[in-house]
């Protein structure tokens, strides 16, 4: 494996130290000892994750990949490591070949720069939601209707980012096509990138500003005021059904990142969300139908909260 240098990082003077492994596995010393051309070392959410790479110009392109909210740690030492070797000696064609590590553990090997990048920020802001003890991560849309949040909760496919554009387009604020970021207090933060919309139903994905879709991104944090369980089925009509607050918390807990990982403080957080919101489900199909139910039917001013014993 080649560790091909071409720029050094004196170019990019932004890139900080090379970052090192608080704890390192034997299995890693390889590729500890390669010629790492740039690296930087960042805090999110309080997790300390670092990026090293062995071209300097792939490093400082990585940077806009890396978690919304991040920021630059003077200490090189952190808790997870992710390695970018671009091999111009085994590509197609003679081309470069691009290499992605988390720890020891080989992510990703293809041709194409973009991939690589796109994988690095899916890993990496995957690892901050599962590690942070200041928030819990929920595979979820947001946005905020009258003051309050509406949580949509789901995985990939589930359509969720269709409906937050749609929401969006008929006046909601942005708040997140990815995660509802949740505080101990229960309040829901802006995780607003770019939504990742997808092209004609298929795989591929397309980055949009909010702004493109005429819509605004929301700054401060909300109390919670609506959990819509839902999955789009096409050809379905929305008849949302009103389910219990204990309902609601099983579906959170079900799109919860950290779930596995500490199911006690998960629980503690998504109970304060559920007991300060209604929650329907309901399958649905054309995201316009949503929309002229939430603008018909839910008051962010009339909430009566259901508690869990």
């Amino acid at each position: 494996m080649s560790a091909h240098n071409t720029l050094g990082r004196d170019t990019f003077p932004n890139l900080g130290p090379i970052p090192q492994m608080r704890r390192r596995a034997s299995s890693q010393s390889k590729l500890d000892t390669l010629a790492w051309s740039a690296g930087l070392s960042f805090i999110a959410y309080g997790v300390r994750i670092g990026v090293r790479a062995n071209r300097a110009d792939v490093m400082a392109r990585s940077v806009d990949y890396l978690p919304l909210g991040w920021k630059p740690s003077s200490s090189p030492i952190v808790e997870q490591v992710y390695s970018i070797i671009c091999d111009d000696q085994s590509g197609p064609e003679n081309g470069v070949c691009f290499h992605l590590y988390k720890d020891n553990q080989r992510l990703l090997l293809c041709g194409q720069e973009s991939q690589l990048l796109e994988c690095l920020e899916a890993d990496v802001t995957l690892q901050v939601a599962e590690s942070t003890r200041r928030r819990v991560f929920v595979h979820a849309g947001v946005v905020s209707w009258g003051g309050r949040a509406i949580l949509i909760p789901g995985r990939t496919f589930s359509g969720k980012t269709t409906l937050v554009a749609e929401l969006v387009r008929a006046g909601a604020v942005y708040y997140s096509d990815e995660f509802a970021v949740i505080d101990h207090n229960g309040l829901v933060h802006p995780y607003a990138r770019p939504l990742q919309l997808r092209e004609d139903g298929g795989f591929r994905q397309t980055k949009r500003p909010v702004e493109e879709l005429g819509g605004v991104a929301g700054h401060a944090p909300l109390l919670p005021g609506l959990v819509l369980l839902s999955r789009y089925e096409a050809g379905a009509r929305w008849h949302p059904r009103h389910i219990s607050a204990g309902q609601a918390l099983l579906g959170l807990l079900d799109n919860t990142v950290s779930a596995r990982r500490g199911p006690a403080a998960a629980l503690r957080v998504l109970k304060q969300v559920v007991t300060q919101s209604f929650a329907v489900k309901g399958s649905r199909g054309e995201g316009q139908e949503v929309v002229d139910w939430i603008t018909t039917h839910f008051d962010p001013q009339c909430m009566f909260p259901s508690p869990i014993e």
